[in-house]
C-alpha cells in the first residue's frame, strides 16, 4: 500500500495544475456571474432577469437525485480506483451510468408537466410566459446532459485531475455565454436564447469531457453486462441519504428566491437575485477550493492514513475561511460602491441586504471540507435528516419573519442566516469531529480567525468608503488589489502558524515551496 509519504507526493506533483486551473474557473466563473447580471438587467430588464436564477433554482430541485447519485459514484468509485481494482470499478461505474439514465427517463415527464405550470406557479411578467417555460426546459436539458457525462468522467475526480475538470467547466461557462451574447447581438434579447446557451455548453463540454476521462482512465468502459444488482444497494443507501441531504440543502441556500417572487412579485425577486448572485459567486469559490482537497481526503480515507485526513481537514477549514474572508470582507465594507460600479446608483438601496446575505458567509463556507469527512465514512443519514430539520426551520422561519415582522424580503434572508449557521457553524463541525473520535471543538475553534479577518477588513473598507470617493471602477479596483496584498501578506505571516506552512508546503513541489519559503 501507498505510504503516506508518497500520497503528499502524488498530490504535491498535481497540485500546481489543479491550483492554477482552480484560479482561471474562478475568474470564468465570477467574471461571467458578475457581468451577465448588468448585461441581462439592460436587456431583458430587472423582472425577466429575476427568472434566470429563479430558473436556476427551480432546476434544483430536479437536479436532486442526479447529484445525490453522482456524488455517491465519486466516493465508491474514487475508493475501487486508489486500491486499483478496476472490475470493482467497472461495476461501480456501469451500475451508476445506467442507473442514472433510468432515473433522467422517469423524470422527463415530471420536467415537462412542470414546464407546463410554472406561469401558473410563479409570478411571470406579462408576455414571458412561454419564453419562461423554454428556459426550465433548455436549463434542465442542460443539466441533464452534464450530469449524464459526469457519471463518464467522474474518474478525473477520482485521479485527481481536476485540471481537467476545470478545463471542462471553463469550456461549459465559455461556450454559454458566448452563445448568448452572440444570440442577443444578432436576433435580440430573449429568455429562450438563454436556454439554447446552456444546452450549447453543456453539449460541447460533455464531448471534451468524454475524451479527457477516456485517456485519464482506459480502463472504464460501458457495459451493461458490468451492471452489477448487488451494486444497488449500497449506492441506492447511500445515495437515498444524500439525496435527503440535498433535499435540506435546497430549502436552506435556494428556496429564498422562490419565496419572493411568490410572496413579493417578480421585480423584488430580480432585485434580490442582484444580491443573491454574489452570494452564489462565494459559494462558487468555496466549492473550488474544497474540491482541491475532496479527492485527497478520500483518498486517505482508503488509504488509512486517518492522522493525515485530521491534519489536512483542520488546515482546510482554517485555509477556507481565511481565503474566503478576503473576498467577502471587502464586500461587505465597500458594498454601496460596489452596487453603484456593477449594476447603477439606483440599486444602492440594496447595500444592507448585501452586507446580511454575504457575511455569515465567512463561517458557513468554511466548514466545506468537512463533507468530505461525512462522504467518506458514509455517515449521511445522520447528517441528512439534521439538514432536511434545519430546511424545514428555515422555510417556517422565512414566511413568519417576511410576512410578521414587517420586514419583507429581508426576514427571509434573515431567516436563511440563522438556520444556515447553526447547521454549519454548530453541527457539521461537531459531528465532523464526533466520526473521527475527536474533541467537539477541533474543527470549530479553526473558524475563529476567519471571523475576525472578516470582520477586520470589512470595516477597513467601509471606512475608506465612507473618506474617500471610491465610485468608480479604477478607484475601487486599486484599493481592493491594495487591501488584498496587505490582506494577504498578513495573513501568511501572521495568520498561520509555522506548523500550518510548513504543512501547505509539503504539498508543494519543491521549486514552488522554495520561492514560497
Amino acid at each position: 500500500m501507498e505510504t503516506e509519504s508518497e500520497t503528499k507526493r502524488r498530490f504535491a506533483t498535481q497540485l500546481p495544475a489543479n491550483l492554477i486551473s482552480n484560479i482561471a474557473l474562478f475568474l470564468v466563473h465570477v467574471g461571467v456571474g458578475i457581468l451577465l447580471v448588468p448585461f441581462f438587467i439592460s436587456t431583458l430588464g430587472v423582472a425577466a432577469y429575476g427568472l434566470i436564477p429563479l430558473t436556476s433554482a427551480i432546476t434544483g430541485y430536479i437536479a436532486l437525485v442526479v447529484q445525490s447519485l453522482n456524488t455517491t459514484v465519486s466516493r465508491f468509485l474514487t475508493i475501487d480506483l486508489q486500491k486499483n481494482d478496476f472490475s470493482a470499478a467497472n461495476k461501480t461505474f456501469n451500475t451508476a451510468f445506467f442507473g442514472l439514465a433510468g432515473i433522467i427517463a422517469l423524470l422527463i415527464p415530471v420536467v415537462l408537466i412542470g414546464a407546463y405550470f410554472i406561469p401558473v406557479i410563479f409570478n411571470i411578467p406579462s408576455g414571458q410566459e412561454v419564453n419562461a417555460s423554454i428556459l426550465f426546459l433548455c436549463a434542465v436539458a442542460a443539466f441533464f446532459i452534464r450530469s449524464l457525462n459526469g457519471t463518464l468522467t467522474v474518474q478525473l475526480f477520482a485521479y485527481n485531475r481536476l485540471d481537467l475538470s476545470n478545463l471542462v467547466n471553463i469550456t461549459n461557462y465559455l461556450v454559454q455565454v458566448g452563445l448568448i451574447v452572440f444570440l442577443f447581438l444578432w436576433k435580440g434579447p430573449s429568455l429562450i436564447f438563454v436556454g439554447i446557451g446552456y444546452v450549447g455548453g453543456a453539449l460541447v463540454a460533455s464531448v471534451i469531457a468524454s475524451i479527457l476521462a477516456k485517456r485519464v482512465c482506459p480502463h472504464l468502459f460501458l457495459s451493461l453486462h458490468c451492471f452489477d444488482r448487488s451494486r444497488v444497494r449500497n449506492l441506492g443507501e447511500m445515495g437515498g441519504w444524500m439525496f435527503i441531504d440535498q433535499v435540506g440543502t435546497l430549502f436552506l441556500l435556494q428556496m429564498d428566491l422562490v419565496l419572493v417572487n411568490m410572496i413579493f412579485g417578480s421585480t423584488a425577486a430580480g432585485e434580490y437575485a442582484i444580491v443573491l448572485t454574489l452570494g452564489t459567486q462565494m459559494r462558487s469559490i468555496a466549492d473550488v477550493l474544497a474540491g482541491v482537497l475532496s479527492p485527497m481526503i478520500l483518498t486517505f480515507y482508503a488509504k488509512e492514513h486517518i492522522n493525515a485526513m485530521i491534519q489536512v481537514s483542520k488546515s482546510a477549514v482554517k485555509l477556507m475561511g481565511l481565503a474566503v474572508a478576503l473576498p467577502i470582507g471587502l464586500i461587505c465594507g465597500f458594498a454601496p460602491q460596489l452596487l453603484t460600479v456593477w449594476v447603477g446608483e439606483q440599486y444602492i438601496f440594496l447595500a444592507p441586504l448585501l452586507v446580511i446575505m454575504t457575511f455569515h458567509l465567512v463561517v458557513n463556507l468554511a466548514i466545506y471540507p468537512l463533507f468530505s469527512i461525512i462522504i467518506a465514512y458514509n455517515r449521511m443519514n445522520v447528517h441528512g435528516s439534521v439538514t432536511v430539520f434545519m430546511g424545514i426551520c428555515n422555510l417556517v422561519l422565512a414566511v413568519i419573519l417576511s410576512l410578521y415582522s414587517g420586514l419583507g424580503y429581508y426576514g427571509i434572508a434573515l431567516a436563511g442566516v440563522i438556520i444556515l449557521t447553526l447547521r454549519n457553524a454548530v453541527f457539521t463541525p461537531w459531528f465532523a469531529a464526533k466520526i473521527l473520535g475527536k474533541n467537539s471543538g477541533v474543527f470549530i475553534k479553526e473558524i475563529i480567525p476567519a471571523i475576525v479577518a472578516g470582520i477586520a477588513l470589512g470595516l477597513v473598507s467601509f471606512g475608506l468608503g465612507v473618506f474617500f470617493s471610491l465610485n468608480s471602477l479604477i478607484t475601487l479596483t486599486i484599493v481592493c488589489g491594495i487591501l488584498s496584498i496587505i490582506y494577504i501578506l498578513f495573513i501568511w505571516k501572521v495568520g498561520l502558524s509555522a506548523k500550518e506552512r510548513n504543512l501547505f508546503g509539503s504539498y508543494l513541489p519543491e521549486k514552488i515551496r522554495i520561492l514560497v519559503f
